[in-house]
């Protein structure tokens, strides 16, 4: 399947597409680029897609440390 970048650089994804992947008005579309591969890869960020990151960042610390990056937001 293929489509044209308008002038601005927009596509258009199919509806086929669309309708396989759960992407409807509003869903973001998180963009990638394999340098190697010279390809762009859209991952939409639908609620299986969050589901599925589920317990792969455990043990990193990444809740701490936007806890804490927060609490120095509200102290500014």
């Amino acid at each position: 399947m293929e489509t044209t970048a308008t002038a601005k650089g927009q596509i258009v994804i199919p509806s086929s597409i669309r309708r396989r992947f759960g992407i409807t008005e509003g869903t973001r579309i998180q963009i990638n680029v394999d340098e190697d591969a010279k390809e762009i890869i859209l991952t939409p960020i639908t609620r299986e897609y969050v589901h599925s990151l589920r317990g792969k960042f455990k043990g990193k610390g990444l809740l701490k440390a936007l806890m804490a990056e927060k609490k120095k937001e509200r102290e500014l």
